[in-house]
């Protein structure tokens, strides 16, 4: 038993059982004598095998040099057997394709703002490089703290209503049928259908089957389905004033005709709200429904006003707007104020706009370019009109005309794409229903009302023009911090895109470099076509200067000892240094 289990653990396979036969024993002993006497010849055998990889090293350091010149000789004489044809044509082809590469990289920077090529490369080809370093991560308490402090140092891009935004039957379906162009975008469209279930909507929709038909309409994609829901609910309940708020944006081609819907919406909207007022403290689902029939309410008379001020009874509407600031004074975060001012500044009501700007143009509140610039130009309205830039040039700048200046500074700070719509630098298009504030969206959905205003006051776009770039001197760049305003965001460009539609150049700021693959591939181009330029006219003087510069590079490499070259399957052994006098010759010939 005592033999057995020796016998079961000195073989070393690290079990319990045996060998499953005596021939697997004895190959297992012959094995271990073998591994004694390597591991007992290992020194010499290390140096054996080191000399035979010196030895091998040697032999390719040697042979590799013969090759090469060989190699270099064969390109020789291929180069020198290349013809006039053959030069235009690789010239032209590298034109080609450099000039391809070149519009494609000015496409994708003016559609995308970055360069294609530095883009694939940061994110495809850097990781396979290698070129992104693995930092161990901070923190957590640490990285917390600090992505709460940059949030609250960066502002946000945050999207909002347009207070003057357009009706989409009478105004932009009527853009779409006479041009066959779009002016809304998706990303546009899905933000005011998100708006309309916020306002129009709330959980007890499901109680009153008219409403929730209305509930499904706001989710629909298709115009024609709203207007259809619009009807049924319409059909269940003929006081249901979402639906004629619907009716009126989608399916009035008119402005007249949007009235008349609003009117009726206004009806049943004051009937409904009065019910909610006299219920709203008996659960919290009625008090749900009175928030829901409150925002109804106010939007039914804001675009009421809006109907009065487009069909010139601009008085009517200014008295709306203020009787509905009155009555809802919680809700200023719809910026009725700004129809306010728009309507006051038709009426040249001066003073009243004054006192609008006194009132919301607080250091508390957030700022638009509509208040900005306004405020604008109030102040140049009382110096453009005698404003000169030689007299005040020659005299200097009064104090009201140092105020106008510092007014326009400031207003341009805040949006940098107005003056050029203001100066007619740019085109308009129809604005968007919502805005970026501080961003191109805003600036176009400014210009469009208020371009009237600025051209009313005589030399105020005179003196928008003299002073307007004067602010990018104040302003640090590349932008870290402000002037009077927060840092310009970076983030206006691309939610700037996703509002406006294609066809429209979005204003970008600052103004970006041309990459340098831009540069270089336009440099490429023009150097390829003015080479097969040159060869085409001069094809013989060419195609020495190829040869000569092709042989000079492939001299340039070999090293100082003999070289073979190979001429006509006939093999000569010439030195170097003869090969350099030919050289020099050639190149003074072509000089």
């Amino acid at each position: 038993m005592a033999d057995g289990g020796g016998t079961g653990t000195g073989t070393g396979t690290g079990s319990g059982r045996g060998p499953p036969c005596p021939g697997a024993a004895a190959a297992l002993r012959r094995w271990e004598q073998l591994r004694r006497r390597a591991a007992a010849a290992a020194p010499w055998a290390r140096g054996l095998l080191a000399a035979a990889a010196g030895l091998g090293l040697l032999y390719a350091l040697l042979r590799l040099p013969l090759r090469l010149r060989d190699g270099l000789a064969a390109v020789t004489v291929f180069l020198s057997t290349l013809t006039p044809k053959f030069y235009f044509a690789l010239t032209v082809t590298s034109s080609f394709i450099s000039g391809l590469i070149f519009v494609f990289e000015w496409w994708h920077f003016r559609k995308y703002g970055t360069s294609f090529i530095e883009q694939v490369s940061v994110s495809h080809l850097r990781p396979l490089i290698g070129g992104v370093e693995n930092s161990p991560p901070a923190p957590a308490a640490f990285s917390v703290g600090e992505n709460e402090a940059n949030r609250q140092n960066m502002p946000e891009c945050k999207v909002w209503r347009n207070p003057l935004n357009l009706f989409r039957g009478a105004e932009y379906s009527r853009y779409t049928w006479v041009t066959g162009k779009e002016p809304l975008t998706y990303y546009d469209m899905n933000l005011s259908a998100q708006d309309h279930q916020n306002f129009f909507t709330c959980d007890t929709d499901a109680l009153r089957p008219s409403d929730t038909v209305m509930q499904k309409a706001w989710r629909e994609r298709n115009p024609q389905a709203r207007i259809k829901a619009a009807y049924q609910a319409l059909e269940l309940n003929n006081d249901c004033a979402t639906a004629y708020v619907l009716l009126a944006e989608e399916e009035a081609t008119t402005i007249v005709d949007a009235e008349k819907y609003f009117k009726q919406a206004l009806k049943a909207g004051e009937m409904i709200y009065r019910k909610s007022q006299n219920c709203h403290s008996q659960s919290p689902q009625h008090e749900a429904q009175l928030r829901r029939d409150t925002n109804v309410l106010v939007y039914v008379k804001r675009r009421l006003a809006m109907c009065a001020r487009k069909l010139g009874r601009i008085r009517e509407a200014v008295k709306m707007m203020r009787d509905l600031m009155k009555e809802f004074p919680l809700l200023s975060m719809l910026n009725i104020h700004e129809n306010l001012l728009e309507a006051l500044l038709e009426l040249q009501a001066y003073a009243d706009v004054q006192a609008v700007l006194a009132k919301y143009d607080d250091i508390s509140l957030p700022k638009s370019a509509a208040i900005c610039y306004t405020a604008a130009l109030l102040k140049a309205r009382a110096v453009s009109e005698r404003f000169s830039p030689e007299t005040a040039s020659k005299r200097g700048l009064s104090t009201a005309e140092i105020n106008a200046v510092e007014a326009i500074h400031r207003a341009v700070e805040f949006n940098p794409h107005v003056p050029k719509y203001l100066l007619e630098m740019k085109s308009l298009v129809l604005p968007p229903e919502h805005i970026l504030k501080r961003g191109d969206s805003e600036a176009v959905a400014y210009a469009f009302f208020h371009l009237q205003h600025w051209k009313r006051i005589e030399g105020a776009l005179n003196l928008l023009h003299c002073t307007w770039e004067g602010t990018f001197r104040m302003i640090p760049y590349p932008l870290e911090k402000g002037h009077l305003f927060y840092p310009y965001p970076s983030c206006t460009e691309t939610a700037d895109r996703e509002l406006l539609p294609t066809f429209h150049e979005v204003s970008v700021y600052p103004q970006k470099e041309l990459p340098f693959f831009i540069h270089f591939t336009a440099g490429l181009c023009s150097f390829s076509a003015m080479l097969a330029l040159l060869t085409h006219q001069f094809p013989e003087l060419m195609v020495i200067f190829a040869k000569a510069v092709s042989i000079g590079s492939v001299f340039s490499m070999l090293p100082t000892f003999p070289m073979c070259l190979y001429f006509k399957n006939q093999r000569c052994q010439l030195p170097y240094h003869r090969h350099l006098p030919c050289f020099t010759t050639s190149v003074q010939g072509l000089v």
